[in-house]
C-alpha cells in the first residue's frame, strides 16, 4: 500500500526548447497518450534504468578488481519468478502501451501483439507481430533441421 503522501501527485514545471516540445507532442500523439503521461513514463523508466546501470557498473568494477559483488538486498529487491517456457503466442489487441520484449519496439495501445502462453508460472512476455512471425519461422526452420 502506498504511503499517504505518495497518493497526491505533484506538478513539475519545466522549460524545454521548442523543438523538444514539438517532438514530445508528436510522440505523445503517435502513442495515444498525453504529453504529461509520456514525460511521466520517461522519468519513471529513466530512474529505474539509471539505478540498474549504476548497480551493474559497480558489480563490473568489483569483478574487474577481483572482488565478490555484495549479495542482493532481498528485502528491497522483488524476487523474480523463474521464467516459464513459452509454449506459444496468443495474439490480442493491447489495452495499454507496451514494449516488445524481443526488439524493443514501442507498441501503442490498440495495436495487435502477442502474449506468451507459458508452461508454468512466470512473467508473460509481450512481443510485436513481426517478432511473432520471426519466432514462428525460426521454430519451423529448427524443426526441419532436426528431421
Amino acid at each position: 500500500m502506498e504511503p499517504e503522501n505518495e497518493k497526491k501527485e505533484r506538478v513539475i514545471h519545466m522549460r524545454v526548447a521548442p523543438s523538444l516540445d514539438s517532438e514530445l507532442k508528436e510522440r505523445a500523439e503517435h502513442l495515444g497518450v498525453s504529453v504529461s503521461n509520456l514525460v511521466r513514463n520517461i522519468l519513471h523508466h529513466t530512474f529505474g534504468l539509471a539505478g540498474d546501470v549504476i548497480r551493474d557498473s559497480q558489480n563490473v568494477a568489483r569483478t574487474a578488481r577481483g572482488e565478490t559483488p555484495p549479495p542482493a538486498d532481498t528485502a528491497s529487491t522483488p524476487r523474480a519468478e523463474a521464467p516459464g517456457k513459452v509454449l506459444g503466442w496468443q495474439t490480442f489487441v493491447l489495452g495499454v502501451n507496451a514494449i516488445c520484449e524481443h526488439c524493443n519496439a514501442i507498441l501503442p495501445r490498440g495495436t495487435e501483439a502477442g502474449i506468451g502462453v507459458l508452461d508454468g508460472p512466470g512473467h508473460r512476455p509481450i512481443i510485436c507481430k513481426p517478432c511473432i512471425t520471426e519466432s514462428t519461422h525460426a521454430s519451423r526452420h529448427d524443426e526441419s533441421a532436426e528431421r
